[in-house]
């Protein structure tokens, strides 16, 4: 998913290379060497990265139910082949150092063959520089910030939208809806800023006028932005950021007598914003999102999956984990088409990351994907849903207003 400053990020870039470039004489990380068969054994595992702990994991806990259905159904033609399929699921608590921390520890897994993940995009950014450094495949089934792929790293791809086209949405949402002046507000991340540039750039093309540009990492008391925000009394509020702090700031102003339109990203799109701020969501001009993931139900081919999703897990399927079932069905067709390459012979990471963005026409049930030079989709689907109920129970049964097929930005 998602920009703190530029100069944040390459700090963290650049520790992460640092500390893989200490460690490159290890055993370990010899055997993980992009031109060295993956494993020794008949064992292949993919990874997950995603939050399985803290505020968000309810959703990153669904990413990595995503990636193990995958496997559960999928695997079959790997196992004719002879090969046991696993998945190693790591927890990167949405945190830069945890993330990189595990992408060290996954790297140094010869039995690694792809990585599916992560759910943040200030997380997978540094963690995919370890991967970048193995040759080790990466498909993403959520991040959203264009330096994911601009980058132009053979191993890293995702399957979803940019946010310089998702903040671009949102923007164009709210001048249709004729909204005139905003606030905007984004919580300091890779994700939040860097949605929120591109929120308040496109507003102020088309005219509106932008109150106030602010970012905090506040998660409890909003009284004093709250305050601000009420004094300009701006048409709508748009926040870049995750649910877990905008659904608590969106609670505290309407309880505090602000009646205009909240809008966010695909950050927000969880049924915990439900079960933070509950009816006052829909309250005054109503709660709108942009997302690079549909509500599972919204695909052509995803009734299965959420059948057998909730008989597997007993619970209906939060947002990204039909994306990462896709992800992690990719790594296996790639994996498998690396293999018969091979002579049926376990294949070097180089040549799986090299299959994965060579598939062609690879038919998920989130869509048809094809990857371009640098790792985006050819062509993603964004969404601008609005919230329908306070019930966490029916945040799948929220509206989408908008779908929009995108092509993203020339590499």
């Amino acid at each position: 998913m998602f920009k703190r400053s530029f100069a944040f990020l390459s700090l963290l870039v650049i520790a992460s290379i640092a500390l893989t470039a200490c460690g490159s004489s290890t055993p370990a990380t010899q055997a993980a060497d992009s031109g060295s068969p993956a494993t020794s054994g008949n064992v292949i595992k993919i990874a997950s990265q995603s939050p399985l702990s803290g505020d968000q994991s309810v959703i990153g806990v669904d990413i990595k139910n995503g990636a193990q259905l995958a496997i559960d159904q999928l695997s079959g033609p790997l196992k004719d082949m002879g090969f046991t399929i696993q998945l190693a699921p790591y927890d990167d608590m949405a945190n830069p150092d945890n993330g990189v921390a595990n992408a060290k520890q996954i790297v140094a897994d010869p039995a690694i063959m792809c990585v599916d993940g992560h759910y943040n995009s200030g997380v997978q950014i540094p963690s995919s520089e370890v991967y970048h450094s193995a040759g080790l495949a990466n498909v993403s089934p959520a991040n959203t910030n264009p330096t994911v792929t601009t980058r132009g790293y053979a191993e890293v791809n995702r399957i979803v939208g940019r946010d310089d086209v998702q903040g671009v949405v949102g923007a164009d949402f709210a001048a249709s809806k004729g909204v005139k002046s905003v606030y905007v507000m984004h919580d300091k991340t890779a994700y939040g800023q860097g949605i929120a540039e591109f929120f308040q750039q496109e507003a102020k093309a088309k005219g509106l006028e932008v109150l106030g540009f602010e970012g905090t990492e506040e998660k409890a008391n909003f009284d004093p932005i709250i305050t601000s925000i009420i004094a300009a009394n701006p048409e709508a509020v748009y926040f870049g950021g995750m649910f877990s702090q905008a659904a608590v700031m969106f609670k505290q102003a309407r309880d505090r007598g602000y009646e205009g339109m909240f809008i966010s990203d695909d950050g927000f799109d969880s049924s915990d914003a439900a079960k933070i701020a509950g009816d006052t969501l829909m309250a005054g001009a109503g709660t709108f999102y942009s997302t690079v993931s549909g509500p599972a139900a919204a695909y052509a081919d995803t009734a299965k999956f959420v059948t057998d999703f909730k008989a597997a897990f007993n619970h209906d399927p939060q947002p990204f984990a039909a994306q990462s079932y896709d992800s992690a069905a990719i790594c296996l067709a790639a994996i498998q088409n690396a293999i018969k390459a091979n002579n049926n012979q376990m294949p070097t990471r180089e040549a799986v990351a090299k299959a994965v963005r060579e598939l062609k026409d690879f038919k998920g049930i989130t869509g048809v994907y094809n990857f371009n030079s640098i790792g985006d989709p050819v062509v993603a689907k964004y969404f601008v849903i609005q919230v329908m109920s306070g019930d966490p129970a029916q945040w799948s049964a929220n509206e989408i207003v908008q779908t929009l097929d995108i092509a993203p930005p020339a590499p």
